[in-house]
C-alpha cells in the first residue's frame, strides 16, 4: 500500500472560546461578592479602567437594563408608570425596616443617625468561643497548677455539642501525666459554665445539671441513675412500677429532664454568619409586580479619559506602548460590556422566574408550581446552561423572604382529576402545615400523611413523604409523641 502526501480543502463551523467570551461567561456566574473582587482585581491591572465615583454623564458607565414593570398578567406592560416613580412609591421601611425607626418621620430618624451616637451594628462584637470561655474559666479559677496543665488538652478536644471525645486513659498516655491528675482536671471541667460540659456521654451530661440543680432534682438523678434506659425510651409506666410511685411523680420529674440542655456546647455555635445580599428585588406597589436589580456596594465603572485621549493623540507614542494602550483600553470595554451583559441576563432571569411563579409572590412558597431550567430558558430564549449559571449563588428579595434563584426550580408530582401538576416544594409545605395542626398526642405517622395528601388531591407514596419529611428535619410520629 502506497503512502502519499496530499491537500486538500475542507470547510467546517467550530465555537471559538474567545478570551472576551470565557470573561462574559466567567462573570455571569460569579456570586455579588465574587464580582466586587473581580471588580478590584480588574482595577488594579488595567489602567485603562476606573471607578466612577462622581457618575459622570460624558463618560462611559456601567448601567443595568433599566427596571421595567410586570403587569398583573405576568406581561410587560408598555404604557405603565415609570419605575423610578412606582419605587418612591413604596413604604421601604415595611421591606427592610427592623421595625425600631419605621414609624419614626423620616426627620427624626435622620438626626437619630446624626445625633453622634454609634450606629447599633458597631456596638456589637464577637463573643468568645467555647474553648476560649472555659480556658478563661480555669484561668481565673483557684486550679492547682497539675489542673492547669492538663486543661488546654482536654478542652481541645470538646466538641461543637460540649462533650469530651478524648478518653482519660488516652490523655493521661499523650500528656505523661498520672491518670489521677486527668481525672481530678475532668472533674473540675465538669464544674465550668455551661453546666454539663466535657461530659462524656448524654447520660453524664445530663447528670452533671441534675446534680447542679440540689435536692430538688433528686428524683430525677436517681431516673438518670438507675432508670436511664427507660427515660430513653419515654418509659413512664416502667419506671413507675420499678421505683413504685405513681405515674403523676415521674411525669413530673420527666418534665424537669427534658427541660436541661443535652448539648450545652451548642450555645456557642452560629457566631459565622453569613450575610445574604439579593441580586435583585422584588414589590408590589399599585397592583404591579415591580423588578430592580440590586447595584447597592457594585463600582460603577467607565473608560479613563486620560488614557483615551492619551491614544488619540499618540503622535509622540511608540509602537509598543500604541499596542498596550489598546489592549487596555479594549481589555477595559470588554470587561464593562461583560458586567452589562451579566445584569440584563439576571434581570431576565429573575423576570421570568417571577413571571411564571406568580402565585409563589401572591401567596408564598405553598403556591410555587413545576419548574425546570428549560421552562426558563425558552421563556427568554437562552441556552438552560447560561440559565444555569445565572441562577447559582444569586439571591432575589421577595416580600416572602429572601430566596436563592434555584429554590424556585423543582420537580412536580401528580394530581388526581387531570389538574396541573403540583410542586415538590408545594408538597413539602403542606406536609409542615398539616403536622403543625396535628394532635400532640397521636400524631400522624407518614401513612396518615399519604391519606391526607390524597384526600386534597395529590397522589403521592409513603416513601416520599418519608423522605420529604426527613429532609425538612421533622421526626417520626413515635418521637413527636407528647409523653406528659
Amino acid at each position: 500500500m502506497a503512502l502519499e502526501l496530499r491537500q486538500s480543502l475542507k470547510l467546517s463551523q467550530q465555537l471559538v472560546m474567545t478570551p472576551q467570551l470565557q470573561q462574559a461567561i466567567k462573570l455571569l456566574q460569579l456570586s455579588r461578592l465574587e464580582l466586587q473582587q473581580a471588580v478590584r482585581e480588574e482595577l488594579e491591572v488595567n489602567p485603562a479602567l476606573e471607578e466612577d465615583g462622581e457618575g459622570a454623564p460624558e463618560e462611559q458607565e456601567v448601567t443595568e437594563a433599566p427596571p421595567q414593570v410586570a403587569a398583573p398578567d405576568g406581561s410587560e406592560s408598555a404604557d405603565t408608570t415609570p419605575t423610578r416613580e412606582l419605587i418612591d412609591r413604596v413604604d421601604w421601611d415595611y421591606y427592610f425596616g427592623d421595625g425600631a425607626t419605621a414609624s419614626m418621620p423620616r426627620g427624626d430618624r435622620d438626626r437619630e443617625e446624626e445625633d453622634g451616637r454609634p450606629y447599633y451594628e458597631n456596638l456589637l462584637t464577637r463573643k468568645p468561643s467555647l474553648t476560649e470561655y472555659l480556658e478563661m474559666q480555669i484561668n481565673l479559677s483557684t486550679a492547682d497548677d497539675a489542673v492547669r496543665e492538663i486543661a488546654p488538652y482536654l478542652i481541645g478536644n470538646i466538641d461543637d455539642n460540649g462533650y469530651l471525645k478524648v478518653s482519660a486513659e488516652e490523655t493521661a498516655e499523650a500528656l505523661g501525666k498520672p491518670l489521677e491528675e486527668v481525672e481530678r482536671t475532668i472533674a473540675r471541667i465538669h464544674t465550668l459554665d455551661p453546666s454539663g460540659i466535657g461530659a462524656r456521654d448524654l447520660r453524664e451530661c445530663l447528670m452533671i445539671q441534675a446534680r447542679e440543680k440540689g435536692e430538688e432534682y433528686a428524683l430525677p438523678l436517681r431516673i438518670l441513675t438507675d432508670h436511664f434506659d427507660l427515660f430513653t425510651r419515654g418509659d413512664v409506666a416502667g419506671i413507675a412500677r420499678r421505683i413504685k410511685l405513681s405515674r403523676e411523680v415521674v411525669r413530673e420529674a420527666f418534665q424537669k429532664l427534658v427541660a436541661l440542655w443535652p448539648k450545652p456546647g451548642r450555645a456557642f455555635l452560629g457566631d459565622d454568619v453569613h450575610y445574604i445580599t439579593p441580586d435583585a428585588y422584588v414589590f408590589k406597589t399599585d397592583n404591579q409586580w415591580v423588578i430592580t436589580l440590586n447595584e447597592d456596594g457594585q463600582p460603577r465603572l467607565r473608560l479613563s479619559s486620560y488614557y483615551r485621549d492619551l491614544l488619540s493623540a499618540g503622535d509622540n507614542l511608540g509602537k509598543e506602548d500604541k499596542e498596550f494602550l489598546k489592549q487596555k483600553i479594549n481589555s477595559a470595554l470588554w470587561f464593562i460590556k461583560s458586567i452589562q451583559q451579566r445584569q440584563r441576563t439576571i434581570y431576565k432571569v429573575v423576570e421570568s422566574i417571577m413571571k411564571l411563579q406568580r402565585d409563589f409572590l401572591e401567596s408564598g412558597p405553598k403556591s410555587l408550581r413545576p419548574l425546570t431550567l428549560r421552562d426558563v430558558a425558552e421563556d427568554i430564549s437562552m441556552h438552560e446552561s447560561t440559565v444555569s449559571r445565572v441562577t447559582n449563588s444569586k439571591y432575589v428579595y421577595t416580600p416572602h423572604g429572601i430566596f436563592e434563584l434555584k429554590f424556585f426550580f423543582n420537580s412536580g408530582l401528580n394530581r388526581d382529576g387531570g389538574e396541573e401538576n403540583i410542586a415538590s416544594k408545594s408538597v413539602k409545605e403542606k406536609i409542615r402545615e398539616i403536622i403543625r395542626s396535628e394532635g400532640e398526642e397521636n400524631p400522624l405517622s407518614d401513612q396518615d400523611l399519604v391519606r391526607t395528601l390524597r384526600n386534597q388531591g395529590i397522589r403521592i407514596a409513603r416513601r416520599t413523604v418519608t423522605k420529604y419529611r426527613q429532609a425538612m428535619g421533622v421526626l417520626p410520629s413515635s418521637k413527636r409523641k407528647k409523653l406528659f
